[in-house]
């Protein structure tokens, strides 16, 4: 999963670094490096790490053995210096040797606990921090060429719901329709599969129900959340609500709410908007129908190299939307012991008003 990756993202973390008078982040493998390098490093007990300072130049230091691996990916490209460790060195000494005199250091939000104390250990003088306070912001504002690698994902994952009713039925089991829908993430253009939710009855009341050997019935509602990860690294997420056979009592009424309240929330995203306005927008729709201690979750989440990541659309979250900021807009409506429902799609904020980048319909579809 590496695509090219523009120099400019080193240059603006280095920026960022000096504005947030931090003398170095210290990257290891995961989103952040991904995202800064295009390396999708093995996360291993061995350190890799990329050291970058506010001032001069960015080095990857990585283990010996996985250095033709760093090289083959967009690492060489960018011209980034790798530094590499043999199996009898200290590699988090190597890392505090290249940043003499640092006062403060920040590391990257996914690093191991054994990693960051054993850099703590090293930099004794350094005070550490979280780098995503740093990275946050510039992964928050997606590119072009990231909204197009989302819009990709979006298609794929849409096909996939597209499929959804050849394999939903009474009396199969919801692993058994579960196996299905991820062979078809596979199938439809993902790299791997990020997690399948078939959450059928009342299992439909829990929002991130595991597949079960439950046995789907005629009349049940069944919430499908699925997502999966692009060759691009780019993730997709989106729920669709169906029924096999008419629906429960009382199903389409509050379904037609929170279709009502996802719409509302959708059409609420253009530049300015605080996040938080968007869940409220989703939020006063469901809570005057009478369903607001129903809504049990945020609306939405950022995505992008991760299915979760910065902006999350909640309330207290003033940040105001700028364009290329990608999030879900998913309300929900769960009656424990009855059935659930949750409507989701992806949006990135653009100049004058939201795209949305799931375009299955989303009514709900009986099967």
């Amino acid at each position: 999963m590496t695509q090219a990756i523009p120099a400019e993202r080193l240059r603006r973390a280095q920026e960022a670094t000096a504005a947030a008078g931090t003398d170095a982040l210290l990257v290891s493998p995961g989103p952040d490096l991904r995202y800064l390098t295009g390396y999708d490093a093995l996360p291993l007990e061995r350190l890799t790490c990329l050291v970058l300072p506010a001032e001069g130049d960015p080095r990857l230091v990585v283990p010996r053995l996985e250095e033709p691996a760093a090289l083959a990916s967009p690492v060489a490209a960018l011209g980034l210096q790798t530094v590499a460790w043999d199996e009898t060195d200290d590699p988090y000494a190597l890392v505090a040797s290249l940043l003499p005199g640092a006062r403060r250091v920040r590391v990257d939000n996914h690093m191991w606990a054994e990693k960051v104390l054993r850099l703590a250990a090293a930099m004794p003088e350094a005070e550490q921090g979280l780098a995503g306070h740093v990275l946050g912001p510039l992964r928050m504002r997606k590119d072009a060429a990231e909204v197009a690698a989302l819009r990709e994902a979006g298609a794929a994952i849409d096909r996939v719901h597209r499929r959804v009713p050849e394999w939903l039925r009474a009396g199969r089991t919801e692993r058994e329709v579960g196996a299905d829908i991820a062979a078809a993430i596979v199938e439809e253009g993902h790299a791997r599969v990020d997690f399948v939710i078939v959450a059928s009855g009342p299992n439909g009341a829990s929002p991130h129900h595991e597949l079960s050997d439950r046995v789907i019935e005629q009349g049940d509602a069944v919430v499908v959340d699925i997502g999966g990860t692009t060759p691009a690294g780019y993730c997709s997420d989106s729920t669709r609500c169906y029924s096999v056979g008419e629906p429960p009592a009382g199903y389409r009424e509050s379904y037609d709410v929170l279709l009502a309240a996802q719409v509302a929330a959708c059409e609420a995203v253009r530049p300015g908007v605080s996040a938080e306005a968007v869940d409220a927008a989703a939020r006063d729709v469901i809570a005057d129908a009478g369903y607001g201690a129903r809504f049990i979750h945020r609306t939405g989440h950022g995505i992008g190299l991760e299915t979760h990541e910065e902006p999350y659309v909640v309330a207290g979250n003033a940040l105001p939307l700028e364009p290329g900021m990608a999030f879900s807009v998913e309300p929900g409506i769960y009656l424990p012991g009855r059935h659930g429902a949750r409507i989701e799609d992806i949006l990135v904020c653009g100049e004058d008003a939201g795209e949305r980048l799931n375009l299955t319909d989303r009514a709900l579809v009986v099967v």
